[in-house]
């Protein structure tokens, strides 16, 4: 499903190159799920940027449901996007004017899909939000954002999420259901999970586990799942 070989970024800055990334590479299964973790500063945004064809590596290649991202410029990428990824970001990205049903509805209605209202009805329901359908973002809580975007990202039945600091501006209660609402869906639907987290919890729950360390990719102590891509 996602295979990454020898992945590096580097960027110039005044002071001469800054190395983001430093020969990372990874290999995760369908339906799997993958936490990438390290301090701030790790490369870790950067990492899933790639991962998702959002960015271009330096060095390296990045395999996504069969479809080779770096040999593709922006357009090819935007069309793997399009056809086979989801996203969930720390900051909801909710359009404002917009009902929950109406976010959960407008990429179902951009990609062509003619039963995108009960698509949406669906998925807010699931996520427990059947009661929230016209209320605006503004008009709900930090918890019912982030499920309202859970849903949009499931709606579309992407192969493969990607979730930045999904819990990051939760409380720890909300937090856990919404890690619990994550893998739910993960296993009902067989969708490949790639979290960046900077939480343990998140990141225990997962079946691999990716730690960096100043660009580099180590491997924890207490977890051995870990694939390097040859």
């Amino acid at each position: 499903m996602l295979i990454a070989r020898q992945l590096s970024k580097v960027v110039q800055t005044a002071e001469g190159s800054l190395t983001i990334l430093d020969s990372v590479s990874l290999n995760l299964e369908r339906g799997k799920s993958l936490a990438i973790t390290g301090a701030s500063g790790s490369g870790k945004s950067t990492l899933l940027g790639i991962l998702a064809g959002l960015d271009e590596p330096t060095a390296g290649s990045v395999e996504l449901d069969g479809d080779d991202l770096t040999g593709l410029d922006e357009e090819g990428r935007a069309a793997v996007r399009a056809k086979s990824v989801g996203f969930v970001f720390q900051s909801f990205q909710l359009m404002p004017g917009l009902t929950a049903l109406e976010n959960v509805m407008l990429p179902l209605e951009l990609h062509g899909k003619s039963n995108a209202r009960a698509m949406a009805e669906l998925f807010l329901q699931r996520v427990g939000l059947s009661h929230r359908l016209q209320h605006y973002p503004r008009q709900l809580s930090g918890g019912e954002q982030q499920r309202v975007a859970i849903a949009r990202a499931f709606a579309s039945e992407p192969a493969i999420l990607f979730a930045d600091e999904p819990t990051g501006n939760l409380d720890a209660a909300t937090g856990a259901r919404v890690i619990d609402l994550l893998f739910e869906l993960n296993r009902d639907q067989g969708t490949t999970l790639v979290l960046v987290t900077h939480e343990q919890r998140l990141a225990q729950r997962c079946e691999q586990h990716l730690v960096l360390q100043a660009g580099k990719a180590v491997e924890p102590g207490h977890l051995s799942a870990v694939q390097a891509a040859h």
